[in-house]
């Protein structure tokens, strides 16, 4: 039996196991994590069917996948205490932790070490994610394989150059709150006029996810999209000269370059 083993055990390793479990992906694997609080951990770790361990050393030591979803300054100290007891030339490591890349891991972990640094975001839950994966890894082919059976039936996986590794998590995996902000607002908008929340919350994600799926889908430029929606002299070129009047394009460029400049 395959082991699947997080070392911490926060949102987005949840979402990750919800995900699995929505898809039906590692029905067969046993599951691990540890994280700080074991009370918590352990609450967590029940309603997911998921085994909570004290200590990341026994994670470690029993997995064949680990996935490492602690805060990335909190790294070096957890893995100093075991990494040299441990064979890894058989595992495959997985980082979710921001920031974190190859160069990094390869200081971190022996040298016959097998690793992959991730960046995936909260929809993974209800395998509709999206994971940002760092083109320069160590796995082989097989265990790369083994990385795709995980996370392609739960996501879209997208490898990136290291370069663009940290852009390319922030668009998507900062992005999703944005979204929700702008469903939030549309839904506010739709209040104001009348229509109840629950309805207001629905059409404005339904809408939100249709556009994306359409996009998927045909690979349209959202300018095409945008164009194709706007008649002349409509109603529709109304709303989007007002966002433009107040700056939403460049708002949303503001966002990324704000979380790009603070890393």
């Amino acid at each position: 039996m395959t082991t699947l083993g997080f070392i911490g055990f926060g949102n987005m390793a949840t979402a990750i196991v919800d995900g699995w479990r929505h898809a039906g992906v590692a029905t067969d694997a046993q599951i691990i994590a540890c994280a700080a609080h074991f009370d918590t951990l352990t609450s967590k770790a029940q309603q997911r069917g998921v085994e909570a361990v004290r200590s990341a050393s026994e994670v470690a030591q029993r997995s064949d996948v680990l996935i490492v979803a602690v805060k990335p300054y909190q790294i070096e100290n957890i893995f100093s205490e075991f990494v040299a007891d441990i064979d890894w030339s058989h595992k495959i490591v997985i980082s979710i932790a921001a920031g974190k890349f190859n160069v990094f891991w390869n200081e971190v972990l022996s040298a016959e070490a097998h690793h992959i640094s991730t960046i995936p975001n909260t929809p993974i839950a209800i395998a509709q994610g999206v994971v940002v994966a760092e083109e320069t890894h160590t796995l082989t082919e097989a265990q790369l394989t083994t990385f795709h059976e995980l996370f392609d039936p739960i996501s879209t996986v997208e490898f990136v150059d290291t370069q663009h590794l940290s852009v390319a998590g922030t668009v998507a995996g900062c992005a999703p709150a944005y979204a929700a902000m702008f469903m939030e607002a549309l839904a506010d908008a739709g209040v104001k006029y009348g229509l109840t929340r629950a309805t207001a919350y629905r059409l404005a994600a339904a809408m939100t996810a249709g556009t994306g799926a359409l996009q998927l889908a045909t690979g349209l430029a959202p300018a095409q999209m945008k164009d194709a929606v706007c008649s002349p002299g409509g109603t529709t070129i109304q709303g989007v000269a007002a966002l433009e009047q107040t700056g939403f394009r460049g708002s949303i460029i503001s966002a990324i370059d704000a979380v790009e400049g603070s890393r």
